[in-house]
């Protein structure tokens, strides 16, 4: 889904995000045959008032009235999604136009309506606008516009038809079918892209709320990053560090940001370790529900994650079959580099995207070598088997929620 405009984004960075060095139209197409593995933005100084922003975007600004036909008068049948800011509400706009459109017409889109009772504002609305109107990316997911109209703030973006990574590795059901190894890897390795186009960018960005939730899938499983609303500028000149309220979601924040504050790109860092874990185990990253010792999924399984002999207690058994060892010790070595308590361990997203790329490439594939275990081993319906029928409105919770008030 893009937008009709002319500007032209030049590509010019040496930051690893596994794409071409190329120009790119802002509605995301090829201007020029693909050449070296880069791609980055050259973007203006991040403007600070609110009107230098919303001036600064290429985004169409939208009236309520339009979002509200666009939406069906937000129905509840409509709602793809709710948490801290609000609801998301699927709708159709014309392509051409982005007037409303019927319901199945058009351009399907997601419309993140501003909740006035959430702990979420419109600091954290302007936010989005500020980041997501500037960049462009493959695995950042695409917004459309905006609405600022009284007190009404809304979000267009384009919609993502199979929702979040979370509803796919936690939620049971029907449609929600395990995961395959390789889908996995694939969804790893492309949100690691948007973090790395992100660190690498003129100017740095910290995305301080990667979490499975925030981490969206369209019909071909291409993960893009969505809600930028805690997004800060990274350090400038000769500071190290940005300091700011601690705020994101507990389980996948930093410990160093925890204990001080003061936050880095090192720390999108540890928040992928604790996704890149969430996958390779099919658990969340606190869950209550666990027996004692188990709650808190990094203390419970770095024990076992540098250990070949002991990894496998730690791996999803709904993809037993679907790995080897050496590849799967490799992915929990990864994350454990992620997941170092000294910053000056983890690597770069720039250094991950090149591990998750070689994980990509080995053609280490087959048997589990490793599991011990006499049981018959059932099938399982991966998702990227055939899935017949309607997707659903498997959206993320658009939510973040305060560490500390």
């Amino acid at each position: 889904m893009g937008i009709c405009l002319s500007a032209q984004i030049k590509a010019e960075s040496s930051c690893n995000t596994g794409l071409s060095s190329k120009y790119v139209s802002t509605d995301g197409s090829d201007l020029s045959s693909t050449g070296s593995k880069v791609l980055s933005v050259s973007v203006p100084p991040t403007p600070r008032s609110e009107g230098e922003i919303l001036q600064s975007t290429n985004l169409k600004s939208f009236s309520f009235s339009d979002l509200k036909m666009a939406t069906r008068n937000f129905r509840p049948d409509s709602v793809l999604g709710e948490g801290g800011f609000g609801s998301v509400f699927k709708g159709w706009i014309d392509e051409q136009s982005f007037s409303a459109a019927k319901p199945g017409t058009g351009i399907v889109i997601a419309v993140k309506r501003l909740n006035q009772a959430g702990f979420q504002g419109h600091k954290e609305w302007l936010a989005e606008v500020n980041y997501l109107g500037q960049f462009y990316h493959p695995h950042l997911v695409k917004l459309i516009g905006y609405c600022l109209e009284d007190e009404h703030r809304l979000l267009v973006y384009e919609f993502m038809p199979r929702g979040s990574l979370e509803n796919h590795l936690f939620r049971r059901g029907s449609y929600f079918q395990p995961l395959s190894w390789n889908l996995r890897m694939k969804v790893a390795l492309g949100a690691a892209k948007g973090l790395a186009f992100l660190h690498c960018a003129e100017t740095q960005v910290i995305y301080r709320d990667f979490k499975t939730s925030n981490i969206l899938l369209d019909s071909k499983y291409n993960a893009k990053l969505s809600d930028f609303g805690l997004a800060k500028d990274g350090p400038t000149g000769d500071k190290s560090h940005v300091s700011t309220r601690v705020i994101g979601t507990y389980g996948y924040a930093a410990p160093e940001y925890l204990a001080t504050g003061h936050l880095t790109a090192k720390s999108d860092v540890y928040s992928f370790g604790v996704v890149l874990l969430e996958m390779l185990s099919g658990r969340r990253a606190i869950d209550k529900n666990r027996p004692s010792g188990e709650h808190n999924l990094v203390e419970w399984a770095k024990p076992y994650l540098a250990n070949k002999r002991k990894i496998f207690r730690i791996l999803d058994n709904r993809l037993e079959g679907q790995y080897s060892m050496d590849v799967a010790f490799k992915a929990s070595t990864l994350a454990l580099r992620c997941l170092s308590i000294e910053t000056k361990f983890r690597p770069t997203m720039d250094e991950v995207v090149t591990a998750m790329e070689q994980l990509q490439d080995s053609k280490e594939t087959g048997s589990a070598n490793g599991h011990a275990s006499n049981a018959p081993r059932i099938h399982r319906r991966s998702a990227d088997d055939t899935i017949s029928g309607r997707n659903t409105a498997a959206y993320p919770r658009p939510s973040t929620s305060a560490l500390y008030a």
